[in-house]
């Protein structure tokens, strides 16, 4: 992923050298594990340990001599480890023993640094819905004014998404945190299965029940597919935030500095730009998902179909996937509110935004549902054409009700408010 969308803690994860240092460690601890077997003597075990990471350049040139990048790596481990020693590294593995243990690893600790941002980005959307739970605002169907609500209660709504969203994380952790150590297709032929055992235990990872060799593929699919739904969700936000920043509305605006320059050639303008790079980002995740799940289907025992995808998929998913729930906290924090705008929006439907609650009067009254539902509509009509405000025209229609009553709106409101304190105590 280009620099422009990482942030340090998860890109360096991802580089060549971190790899490196991860592959150094697989392979230290099934040493390890091969000297409890009594098959790798403690003196060779020894060098082993003290050998240095090789330099992922060091690796790059081998591997063009090669044309094999676990081979390359090998040879340059071994560079740092006398020779009888250097012929008990790898011994009875496989390369994707080294390769996917090491990406179980890898992907554990990038999943933990996501669900942290994920985490924060719940936490702030609670403290914002709070901040605004009586912030009364227009909502809105099929982009049209509706009834009123809470800009707080719209929050919430955010931060449970988000809060599904944590819990599909952590169950995709679960699935992509194993590794396999079992030789050729998989069946400990040439390895004692207590090798696996040992180096996943010692790396916080499960073990595939049944390998092929590989890793099953259906786990990164898994984790990918959680991934776009959170972007799928930050998108969502990001898409509330973009609609009502439009200049005809202007009840939120993300937050800016006094240095801000919205365009090159109008100095007026104040664009959600952030917001729009939060809903483009999620288009990137939506694709990632869908080229992982053909991975899923490889040939027989394994093939190297996967590995191509997987070297610019995951790495990018989770960079990117990190990148925007951090932006997207950001963003909520920072927004800036427009109280008087949203009232105001309410008070320019001259009242149309209660025709239900009159209409439900008429009904508890008595009044037959198609007499009561179309004397409100032409009140409601004649609003629209500008003949006046709604409560005089229900007059007309021969209704005396006052469609003002505050009263009647957000009645039960308060059940909400007690699952999002449920939601942030949960959260602490």
């Amino acid at each position: 992923m280009i620099s422009r969308y990482s942030l340090p803690e998860m890109a360096e994860l991802w580089s060549d050298q971190a790899r490196y240092s991860t592959w150094a460690e697989v392979e230290v601890l099934a040493s390890a594990a091969q000297a409890r077997l009594g098959r790798v003597p403690e003196e060779a075990l020894a060098d082993i340990r003290r050998a240095r990471v090789p330099a992922a350049a060091r690796v790059a040139e081998l591997e063009r001599e090669r044309d094999h990048e676990i081979l390359a790596f090998l040879a340059a481990f071994c560079e740092d480890v006398p020779d009888d020693s250097a012929r008990w590294v790898h011994l009875g593995m496989t390369s994707y023993d080294l390769v996917d243990t090491a990406l179980g690893h890898t992907l554990a600790r990038a999943c933990d640094v996501l669900l942290a941002a994920v985490e924060r980005l719940r936490g702030v959307l609670v403290d914002k819905a709070f901040e605004h739970w009586e912030t009364v605002c227009i909502g809105r169907t099929h982009g049209m004014h509706a009834e009123p609500t809470t800009f707080g209660h719209k929050l919430a709504g955010f931060a449970f998404a988000i809060d599904r969203c944590v819990r599909r994380l952590r169950a995709a952790r679960e699935e992509v945190a194993v590794g396999t150590i079992s030789g050729s297709v998989g069946t400990y032929a040439l390895i004692d299965p207590f090798v696996e055992e040992y180096v996943c235990a010692e790396l916080g990872l499960g073990v595939e029940p049944a390998p092929s060799q590989v890793v099953a593929r259906d786990r990164h699919a898994q984790l990918l597919q959680a991934i776009a739904t959170l972007g799928a969700c930050a998108e969502q936000i990001a898409t509330e935030v973009r609609l009502l920043s439009r200049s005809e509305v202007r009840e939120v605006e993300e937050g800016r500095t006094a240095r801000y320059q919205g365009s090159s050639a109008m100095p007026h303008k104040r664009n959600p730009t952030t917001s729009e790079r939060l809903a483009g980002l999620a288009r990137l995740l939506r694709g990632y998902a869908g080229t992982v799940l053909e991975n899923v289907a490889l040939w027989h025992e394994r093939d190297l179909a996967h590995s191509s995808v997987e070297r610019v998929a995951l790495p990018d998913a989770l960079i990117v996937a990190h990148y925007q729930a951090v932006s997207t906290a950001d963003l909520v924090a920072a927004m800036e509110v427009s109280a008087d705008r949203m009232r105001a929006a309410i008070d320019q439907t001259r009242g149309l935004a209660h025709s239900s609650a009159v209409l439900a009067d008429l009904l508890e009254s008595g009044t037959e549902r198609e007499r009561a539902y179309r004397a409100v509509q032409a009140a409601a009509n004649g609003v629209l054409a500008g003949g006046g405000d709604f409560s005089t025209l229900l007059r007309a229609e021969g209704i005396d009700i006052d469609p003002l009553r505050p009263e009647r709106f957000l009645v039960h409101h308060d059940v909400v408010f007690k699952r999002l304190e449920a939601l942030r105590e949960m959260g602490r």
